[in-house]
C-alpha cells in the first residue's frame, strides 16, 4: 500500500484511527511504501526542534519502505499532469502507487479521485 502525506501527518498528530490501521498491517506483514515527495512533505514542517525532525525521520526510516521519485515515476506523474491537472506532489504520489501496483491510502479523495486506474483507500 502506497501512503499519502496526511495519513503519516495524521499517525504523527496520534489519530487513533490511522495508528490502529498502521499498526495492524505491518503486524500482517504489509508493506507500506512512502514516496520521497511525500516523505518531503512530512519533514516539511518547520515548527519542529531538531530532535523531533530526527526522531520523526528515524520513525519513518524503521516504518516504511521509501519509494524513490524516479525516472519511470517521473514519467508516470507527467502524464498524470498532461491528463488530470493535479498539483506535481500528488501527480508524484498516485504515480508511486501505480508503479508499485499498490492502493493509496489518502484522506484527500478530490485531488486524486480522477486519476486513471488508480486505487484508492480512505480511512
Amino acid at each position: 500500500m502506497t501512503l499519502d502525506a496526511n495519513i503519516v501527518i495524521a499517525y504523527l498528530n496520534g489519530d487513533p484511527i490511522i495508528e490502529e490501521f498502521i499498526k495492524k498491517s505491518r503486524s500482517e506483514g504489509l508493506l507500506l511504501f512512502l514516496p520521497t515527495v511525500a516523505e518531503s512533505e512530512v519533514l516539511s514542517f518547520s515548527n519542529w526542534t531538531p530532535e523531533e525532525r530526527k526522531a520523526t525521520e528515524q520513525f519513518l526510516e524503521e516504518n516504511f519502505t521509501s519509494i524513490t521519485f524516479d525516472r519511470s515515476i517521473a514519467r508516470i506523474a507527467a502524464e498524470i499532469r498532461r491528463t488530470v491537472k493535479i498539483k506535481f506532489p500528488d501527480a508524484a504520489i498516485a504515480a508511486t502507487a501505480l508503479f508499485t501496483k499498490t492502493p493509496l491510502l489518502t484522506r484527500n479523495l478530490h485531488d486524486f479521485q480522477n486519476v486513471p486506474d488508480l486505487q484508492i483507500l480512505s480511512i
